[in-house]
């Protein structure tokens, strides 16, 4: 697992999937356009929704859930990234939200 930056992040995120990993009242601020969200806790239920043929950016609201996630999709034998910083970083950044 690779940690990356917003920037990076944004130049990724038409070639690798955004996950956003946050819980639903948390989205209610916004989300990266494209992002798809699966809340930390519906991961495993829910990991079909994702293709394992394309990488993924897991995100968090602050980056520190993203990081576990990110592992457990790299065990499944995803390849899944990091955002340093979560929605935090993207939005002081001034980078598009929906």
């Amino acid at each position: 697992m690779a940690e990356i930056t917003i920037n990076e992040a944004e130049q990724r995120r038409t070639t690798a999937g955004i996950l956003d990993v946050r819980e639903d009242f948390e989205v209610a601020d916004g989300m990266i356009p494209g992002a798809l969200h699966i809340p930390m806790g519906q991961l495993q239920t829910r990991r079909s929704e994702l293709d394992p043929a394309v990488p993924v950016i897991a995100v968090c609201r602050s980056g520190n859930r993203n990081a576990a996630v990110a592992d457990a999709l790299n065990g499944a034998g995803y390849t899944a990234d990091t955002m340093v910083g979560g929605r935090i970083a993207w939005t002081r950044a001034g980078l598009p939200a929906t």
